[in-house]
């Protein structure tokens, strides 16, 4: 996760204990290593899933569970599976995405691309099963079937098509082909589907668990959909102004590719103007929240605070 220097204490002391007991649920939930026909696919979901990431989905579903006025104690172990979930379908992403067809890349959270450490087709395998495992949890006991049934909705319609797997499929078409360059909105419509919708999706999710209430949930979702695009724009900030080694995968890579990012379209200053409206934008919609809302408000400073 980010240093903690970087954030309030209170925010950073909980980031590293959502990231710890996420950790401690993914490493029970992912299949264990074994000596089989099948081992060295577990070996390459566990090597991906138990990654240093930044946890930042599963810190999401957490922190809007907890703003909400019926949230009780006793349903974080709740959110830490739904967390667990996200992330699963989050690192499947990173691993696909990385792949030769795609971005092609060789570094994903400080080490070697599973494709790298394993062989392609493992990685592709290990995705495949990554995003199985994930709807199984959220179909399982820990959670009532109405509220687990949410649940795999929220977080299947953010991952596909028209979400996240939709805009990767957008990504790639213009990606390197000067003839089809794209404007503004379109590029607002991308990462909002791309990198957007799974991380509003962590707010709707938290929320479900601890029983929102109608006014919640739309703050939770107005909150989700700026931070998302926010934080969108911030990753393409920091590719052209970090080094690699901060990013945990490769700088500069979406310059080199011919990706239309923020920055490339509006230049580096505008673009962290946009980012920063869109902080400004997430943290009205807390407004009605109050207090128990703080940590993400907290969160959306941080976040965009990174691109200056």
């Amino acid at each position: 996760m980010p240093r903690a220097a970087s954030m309030p204490v209170e925010l950073a002391e909980a980031w590293q204990k959502v990231s710890r007991q996420v950790d401690e649920v993914l490493a029970a939930r992912l299949p264990a290593v074994e000596d089989s026909p099948a081992g060295r696919l577990y070996e390459a979901m566990r090597y991906s899933a138990l990654a240093p990431g930044k946890r930042l989905r599963p810190l999401l579903v957490v922190l809007a569970g907890q703003s909400c006025r019926a949230y009780r104690p006793e349903r974080r172990p709740l959110l830490l599976v739904a967390g667990a979930a996200v992330e699963m379908v989050h690192t499947y992403s990173l691993i696909h995405d990385d792949l030769p067809a795609m971005d092609n890349d060789d570094l994903r959270r400080g080490l070697p691309t599973c494709h790298r450490q394993f062989d392609e087709a493992t990685a592709i395998l290990a995705g495949d099963a990554l995003q199985a495992q994930a709807f199984q949890i959220l179909s399982g006991e820990d959670f009532a079937p109405g509220v687990g049934a949410r649940l795999g909705r929220i977080l299947s319609h953010a991952a596909g098509g028209g979400g996240m797997v939709g805009g990767q499929a957008m990504d790639l078409w213009c990606e390197g082909h000067p003839d089809r360059s794209i404007d503004l909105a379109t590029l607002r419509q991308l990462h909002e589907r791309k990198t957007g919708a799974v991380i509003a999706a962590c707010l709707a999710m938290g929320g479900a668990v601890a029983g929102a209430e109608p006014d919640e949930e739309a703050a939770l979702t107005e909150y989700g959909r700026n931070v998302g695009l926010g934080f969108q724009v911030v990753d393409d900030i920091l590719d052209v102004t970090a080094d690699s080694a901060t990013l945990g995968k490769t700088a500069g890579k979406d310059q080199r590719s011919g990706k239309a990012t923020y920055v490339s379209l509006l230049g580096l200053d505008e673009a962290r103007r946009e980012a920063a409206r869109l902080h400004e934008a997430a943290i009205a919609a807390l407004g009605d929240l109050g207090q128990r809302a703080e940590p993400l408000r907290q969160l959306a400073r941080f976040l965009v605070g990174r691109a200056f």
